[in-house]
């Protein structure tokens, strides 16, 4: 497990309920990004606009259940970011 997925996801989590939500990726990329990525939790380029949010949580949805599990989360910003 990546830690850094984790702490990703986590921080990402607005509600805490163990999945994350297209609504919740781009809430949480747009209101904490800029401090993720001052913290070295998350790359500065990956800190976009809504479109760029959004598409990375559809790359990361393997499933199509529109919720991403820690799991379909990690594969793709382990990928993504080369962690």
């Amino acid at each position: 497990m990546s830690e850094k997925a984790r702490k990703l996801f986590d921080a990402l989590d607005l509600n805490s309920d163990g999945v994350l939500t297209r609504v919740e990726v781009i809430t949480a990329l747009r209101s904490k990004g800029p401090t993720l990525a001052a913290q070295g939790d998350l790359p500065f380029w990956a800190v976009g606009d809504v479109d760029t949010s959004s598409a990375l949580f559809d790359r990361a949805n393997a499933d199509g259940d529109d919720v991403l599990t820690f799991e379909e989360f990690e594969r793709e910003v382990d990928r993504r970011f080369g962690w």
